[in-house]
């Protein structure tokens, strides 16, 4: 939200009324508020869109904020993928798995430590291109991204 400030020169006001003038003294410019919104505007700026692709090709198309996990993009959004952030991103399980394509996972920032491949290793339908939506980071750059969930998960808690 943005506040404007503006200043009024109440001293001309004072000046066309002589009650006025004798009732209230002139103590300098009056401040005065207006707020405009600019809210949606700043929002569209922060706003990605992601699309997951189930296995029998179905796409759920959604939305996440700049900052927010993949993780968070599926728990915010009430997005119906079964079981999926069952740890809710402490890096115990691969329930979160995501294949991505190979020109989306070549720009993401970070490359995966040793803890998420580790998790890694315990996810079905391993790929070259997988990675645990918990630890995706949502950037403005990634507008318009395409993961692809697989088929079944599992859940390394229970092995």
């Amino acid at each position: 939200m943005l506040v404007i400030n503006t200043c009024r020169n109440t001293a001309r006001l004072v000046q066309r009324s002589t009650w006025i003038r004798n009732s209230f003294p002139i103590i300098g410019p009056s401040i005065s508020s207006r707020t405009f919104s600019l809210g949606l505007a700043l929002r569209k700026q922060d706003v990605v869109n992601v699309t997951f692709v189930r296995a029998n090709g179905t796409k759920i198309e959604t939305s996440g904020k700049v900052g927010d996990s993949l993780l968070d993009v599926v728990v915010n959004n009430n997005v119906d993928l079964d079981g999926f952030g069952a740890c809710e991103g402490t890096l115990t399980c691969s329930t979160c798995h995501l294949i991505f394509k190979t020109n989306d996972f070549e720009k993401l920032p970070d490359k995966p430590g040793d803890e998420e491949m580790d998790m890694l290793d315990l996810a079905y339908e391993l790929t070259d291109t997988s990675r645990l939506g918990c630890q995706i980071t949502l950037s403005k750059d990634m507008d318009g991204l395409e993961v692809h969930v697989p088929s079944t998960i599992n859940d390394a808690r229970a092995a």
